[in-house]
Formats: C-alpha cells, sequence, structure tokens
C-alpha cells in the first residue's frame, strides 16, 4: 500500500481540488501519445507526478518537477 504524503508547491501546501484534503499517495504517471504507442514508444514519452488523493480518490497531475513530497506519519 502506498505512503500518504503531503505536497508543497513552493510555498503553497496543496489541497485537493474537490474535497479539500491535504493527504495523497502518489506516482508516476506516463503522459503517452497515440502517435509514440503506435511506434512502440511509448517508454520515451513525458512522465508526470500523480496526486492521488487519500479521501476521494481524486487524480492530480503534475509534470512541475518543483513539488516537494513529506511523508505523513499515521
Amino acid at each position: 500500500m502506498a505512503k500518504p504524503v503531503h505536497a508543497l508547491l513552493g510555498d503553497i501546501w496543496f489541497r485537493c481540488h474537490v474535497c479539500e484534503c491535504e493527504i495523497f499517495r502518489d506516482r508516476e504517471v506516463k503522459l503517452n501519445s497515440s502517435g509514440m504507442e503506435f511506434l512502440k514508444l511509448g517508454w520515451a514519452d513525458e512522465s508526470a507526478t500523480g496526486l492521488i488523493c487519500w479521501d476521494c480518490g481524486y487524480v492530480h497531475l503534475f509534470v512541475n518537477r518543483d513539488i516537494e513530497l513529506y511523508r505523513v506519519k499515521r
């Protein structure tokens, strides 16, 4: 099971846009394009950080590499 995290963007703590929750689980998400998949080069597509809301499950995607994640002690 994924560990819960808080996310910091610059000096702002991120909250879910749907339910205002401050806890997420994170994972890398590939931003595949149909052209690259057709050429069997999907592995070369850009990736994003996916933050999945711990409460409602909404997925927020960030290509900004300045996002900082901090583990939540539960």
